[in-house]
């Protein structure tokens, strides 16, 4: 089995092309989807509660939006999230991992982690997948999505640039053109996946 990562900076389009690949026949398991349940676990609230005390809306559930407002800026904070989340997502990702593998063993095994390069766990992945945008178009499509430029530029500045994520990248899908031309890009980058799997299995 192939375990790719597949990244991307904000308004890059990788959660699109993520989608793509799943359609493509690609196992697919997305981090911020795993945050967004981890952050319903009684124990991972407890830890949560005890660092940054009542960040919770009137029905117990985690106010993402209060609890983003006080990391965003606090660098010290970010990492005692981090710290309390990322070792639970690598544990369900490699349980994914497992699972696909069990069931499937030349998959192509897909996980969308948006800060694979920032924590240096791109490297516990066979191949790492990077679809990259230039900043002028991350500024676009985040706009049109409803952002105003003065947030999306904000948040496009808290990443590391594309062009730096990029040279961490086995394979780079461009995502410049239209959404048929990433599709098209994806289905070649699929077949190239799947080539490597086979190759994969053989080996073993």
């Amino acid at each position: 089995m192939l375990k790719v990562g597949l990244t991307g900076s904000i308004g890059t389009g990788k959660s699109t092309a993520a989608e793509f690949l799943r359609e493509e026949g690609a196992y697919l398991i997305d981090a911020d989807k795993v945050v967004h349940s981890l952050l319903k676990r009684p124990d991972i609230k407890e830890k949560i509660k005890e660092e940054f005390g009542n960040v919770f809306t009137e029905s117990g559930e985690v106010d993402k939006k209060k609890l983003a407002q006080i990391v965003f800026n606090n660098t010290e904070k970010k990492k005692k999230l981090e710290s309390i989340l990322h070792p639970e997502v690598f544990k369900e990702i490699e349980k994914f991992f497992q699972e696909v593998e069990k069931k499937e063993p030349c998959a192509v095994a897909v996980a969308e982690v948006p800060l694979m390069i920032e924590t240096g766990s791109y490297k516990n992945y066979d191949i790492v997948v990077v679809v990259y945008a230039p900043q002028k178009l991350q500024l676009e499509r985040l706009i049109k999505k409803g952002m105003t430029q003065e947030e999306a530029l904000k948040r496009i500045k808290s990443q590391m640039p594309p062009e730096e994520k990029a040279k961490y990248a086995d394979i780079v899908i461009e995502n410049t053109g239209s959404v048929d031309e990433l599709r098209k890009k994806v289905k070649e980058v699929y077949k190239l996946l799947k080539k490597k799997s086979e190759e994969l299995k053989n080996k073993h």
